[in-house]
């Protein structure tokens, strides 16, 4: 793909990119100065490729190939360079798996190596990895099938819990109210025995307290005869006889 851009954005007569480049009007287009050159050693102002003759001297910049040459030769310059020649790494080493320019192809270290282009070894190597990818998706598709059921079993259990505790507090808190009304009940039965039973203690105290209260006077009034005179006594206790 990309001598393929290359070829397009050279010069047909420097085979080399594009340098303000201009197109006839034959829609074939050169570098400026090449064309000029072109032109210097020549009678007419023919095309350098098919010799139609241009009707102008000075052809039109053709913008449009100025600004893709400028953005290929940006992208190009980005580039890693050869360390020892300074050129464009185009070349793949099979042999040793490296990255070469032009020239190093022709030095004695890989001489009878083989070679390929970068891109056809970036595709190469690319395949390997594409392949490489398709047991690992594999095993990812059926991790995330088993996460998906551990997922759905953790929900399950969450959501088994929640209604669990829901049913436990429930219970309880009908177990606390079933309490509550029977402590109620059973305070309101204790204090009901406790009024009966005060009932028939003060009944039966209040009867000892007369039944003292009526012993106290006879025996006052007993002890006073005692103390009269044996004719009063006598007296008195034949009255009472």
């Amino acid at each position: 793909m990309a001598s393929k851009l290359q070829e397009d954005l050279s010069c047909p007569v420097c085979k080399d990119i594009f340098k303000d480049p201009v197109i006839l009007s034959c829609k074939h287009s050169f570098c400026n100065d090449c064309l000029q050159k072109y032109w210097a050693n020549k009678n007419d102002l023919g095309c350098p490729v098919c010799k139609r003759k241009s009707p102008k001297e000075c052809p039109p910049v053709y913008f449009e190939l100025k600004k893709r040459c400028e953005a290929f030769l940006q992208e190009r310059a980005s580039e890693p360079v050869c360390s020892l020649h300074s050129e464009k790494l185009s070349v793949f080493c099979v042999d040793e798996q490296l990255l070469l320019c032009r020239y190093c192809t022709d030095q004695e270290a890989h001489r009878n190596h083989r070679f390929q282009s970068v891109d056809e070894a970036a595709q190469d190597h690319k395949k390997k990895l594409e392949d490489s990818l398709k047991p690992l998706k594999k095993k990812m598709r059926a991790i995330r099938e088993v996460k998906g059921k551990c997922d759905q079993t953790a929900e399950h259990i969450r959501a088994q819990a929640e209604s669990t505790a829901r049913s436990i507090k429930e219970h309880f808190q009908k177990l606390h109210q079933f309490l509550e009304e029977e402590e109620a009940a059973r305070l309101v039965a204790l204090r009901e025995e406790e009024e009966q039973k005060s009932q028939v203690m003060k009944e039966k105290i209040g009867a000892l307290s007369r039944e003292i209260t009526a012993l106290y006077r006879t025996i006052k009034d007993t002890e006073n005869e005692l103390r009269a005179g044996n004719v009063s006594f006598l007296q008195n206790y034949r009255m009472n006889k």
